[in-house]
């Protein structure tokens, strides 16, 4: 696979000639902040396939680390950074995605805004900037046990041959204290909004809080 092609977001061109690769889309958090100086680690590995014409291909594998370090009680500074290889590479000839940016709480441990931003880097990697402000909404299904957290997401992309995208993200916190530490599952779907396809991702993360509650 052609490198300059690695985390350009999905076009048509994905949709249509698979394999291809797709930018990092999935959440791995809820609504929930982590309280001022405390911080939340979550380790994850992801897969994602492509689907167009009735037809299902796997395109890559994730693995990531999410760092949230609490600003105060309402106010996050989340960062990720994730390693991805096509399901036509090694390991070892993947590349490296980082992002970074706020997290807002609107209505506390129910509602909140992401807004980070990221970029892609490796050889011949350019024009891989993106934005990708989502919103948190979490239903506490089972109190400090269960989160159910719907996540939809639009991706602006900086590349001049681009298009922007629609996420929609499905998570779970499973635990018997979510403020301290959670197994996360999630399903997403992203769209390239007037065209046919979609890409799905699906991960599995854990998370730890260090710090003061």
């Amino acid at each position: 696979m052609k490198q300059p092609l690695l985390f350009i977001a999905v076009s048509i061109t994905f949709l249509t000639l698979l394999p291809s690769c797709v930018s990092p889309f999935s959440e791995l958090q809820s609504a929930r902040l982590v309280g001022k100086n405390n911080v939340e680690l979550t380790p994850a590995y992801t897969t994602t396939s492509a689907t167009s014409d009735g037809e299902t291909d796997g395109i890559q594998n994730h693995v990531a680390l999410h760092a949230a370090f609490g600003l105060s009680s309402k106010v996050d500074l989340r960062m990720r950074y994730e390693y991805l290889w096509t399901k036509d590479d090694d390991f070892g000839n993947g590349i490296s995605v980082i992002g970074f940016g706020p997290k807002v709480s609107l209505l506390e441990n129910r509602i909140a805004l992401s807004l980070p931003i990221g970029t892609a880097f490796g050889d011949e990697i350019t024009d891989t900037w993106e934005f990708q402000p989502s919103v948190l909404f979490t239903l506490p299904a089972i109190p400090d046990k269960l989160d159910i957290t719907f996540a939809p997401k639009y991706i602006l992309t900086f590349c001049e041959d681009c298009d922007d995208l629609m996420a929609f993200n499905l998570g779970l916190a499973i635990s018997n204290n979510v403020s301290s530490w959670a197994i996360r599952p999630e399903y997403g779907l992203l769209y390239d909004i007037g065209e046919s396809g979609h890409a799905s991702q699906f991960s599995i993360g854990i998370s730890k809080t260090f710090g003061k509650k």
